[in-house]
């Protein structure tokens, strides 16, 4: 059968729903795709909520897999009972399947509700809903609507969850109705192309990064030079940037190195320069002493460990809140002083951010240089934390205006090995700066 997620993996690239169930074995692994996962169940089962009372007709076989034939049946039988709120109400047209996340009844027919774990509105959503549109008006339910049901990020919350405030209905039904002309196609040749049974000759595009990444990444490129235009950093040159690169045959460092318009790009042309001609480091000296002059002791080396959950669990935080529980400090009080270390960590289950606020103020003076290595995170947790408690504020915010950011030497090009391949990410930095050091 055809699904609304496989529908919606044709539109990306036709090759990604053929490697998808033709070879799945060659997608690289997603180590935070199961936690994704559970995020989007309890989004989902929170949801189905929002109208109030609701039959949900998801049905098991023996084995644990979902039985679509039950579900189906159950979903006609409710429908025929007039049942207000139906959840992964299921039909099938032509051996094309979906579930509706919510079907709620509106007059002589139903409105489709598609709940996202985003905060945002997104193309891809639009593509999944026509779809649903699609399979269910062909199988004679009259669709009175379409709403995208998404997390809405300005929610705080105040210690009792609320669901009409956590989550923001958007009606989307002019959109889809745009996108459904195109849908009885894309599943005719969504169709021809799952019964093929060599995969697409397709060339590396757009889909390749757009709406997501895709899983088949490594295995469609492996025909390519290592490195190529595709390994070069990544704020200097976009990916469309590099693909109209590749689609004109320039694709080697060594073809790159002969592009005038490359030369413009700093770290890019570093990057090229150091990989082909095997330079030793690059270092700006000048550059790193103005950095370093920007420093002053007491130096303290601030790095924060947080949590993130997209439904808020304690008071005052909103969706997706990076919630602080842990830090490290190292710190030096005075030049050719000895490195000292302090700590905290929160108690599983506990709020942290009054402790970790406090043990913040109490271990890092307000006249202290704060090292930390990509300040917009550890500045943004400071002044969420700061926000959160005003008779602190004063010397967070201190502590966050003293702060001096680590990264900046790399990414302005002061510093430069090829053993950092573009990135300036410390997972990077500083294997590449130690590549003997195991620790």
């Amino acid at each position: 059968m055809l699904s609304k997620s496989k529908y919606c993996a044709f539109v990306q690239c036709p090759k990604n729903l053929w490697l998808g169930v033709h070879k799945p074995e060659l997608a690289e692994e997603d180590s935070s795709k199961e936690s994704r996962m559970e995020e989007g169940n309890r989004i989902g089962d929170l949801a189905m909520q929002i109208f109030g009372d609701y039959v949900e007709v998801t049905a098991l076989k023996p084995d644990g897999r979902l039985d679509l034939s039950k579900m189906i049946s159950d979903t006609k039988a409710l429908m025929d009972k007039k049942t207000p709120v139906i959840c992964e109400a299921s039909f099938s047209y032509n051996g094309d399947y979906c579930a509706v996340d919510i079907l709620k009844r509106e007059g002589d027919g139903y409105a489709i509700y598609e709940v996202k774990s985003a905060t945002s509105e997104k193309e891809v959503y639009i593509t999944d809903i026509a779809y649903q549109n699609y399979v269910l008006t062909h199988a004679g339910v009259n669709v009175t609507g379409s709403y995208l049901v998404r997390i809405n990020n300005k929610y705080v919350f105040d210690g009792e969850l609320k669901l009409d405030e956590l989550f923001t209905i958007v009606n989307v039904s002019d959109d889809v109705a745009d996108a459904i002309e195109s849908v009885e196609e894309n599943v005719r040749e969504a169709n021809l192309v799952l019964s093929e049974k060599v995969e697409p000759a397709l060339d590396l595009s757009m889909g390749c990064n757009k709406p997501y990444k895709c899983a088949f990444w490594k295995y469609c490129s492996r025909h390519l030079p290592s490195p190529s235009v595709f390994d070069l950093y990544g704020s200097e040159l976009h990916f469309d940037k590099k693909l109209t690169y590749y689609k004109n045959g320039i694709c080697s460092f060594d073809q790159l190195s002969r592009e005038k318009k490359i030369e413009s790009k700093k770290i890019c042309a570093l990057q090229i320069s150091h990989e082909i001609n095997d330079f030793p480091a690059h270092i700006n000296k000048e550059g790193i002493k103005e950095f370093l002059s920007t420093l002053w002791y007491p130096l303290y080396f601030l790095d924060f460990e947080t949590m993130q959950t997209v439904i808020p669990e304690f008071v005052g935080t909103k969706p997706y809140a990076q919630i602080p529980f842990q830090y490290s400090l190292h710190y030096i009080e005075n030049e050719g002083g000895e490195l000292h270390h302090k700590e905290f960590l929160a108690e599983s289950g506990e709020d942290p951010l009054r402790k970790i606020s406090e043990s913040l103020c109490e271990n890092i003076p307000e006249n202290a240089c704060v090292i930390v290595f990509n300040q917009t995170f550890e500045c943004g947790r400071l002044g969420e934390l700061a926000s959160y408690f005003p008779d602190l504020s004063e010397h967070l915010l201190k502590i966050r205006e003293n702060i001096r950011d680590l990264l900046v030497p790399f990414r302005k090009g002061y510093y430069y090995n090829r053993r950092m391949h573009g990135s300036f990410s410390i997972k990077s930095v500083l294997p590449a700066i130690f590549p003997d050091d195991p620790s």
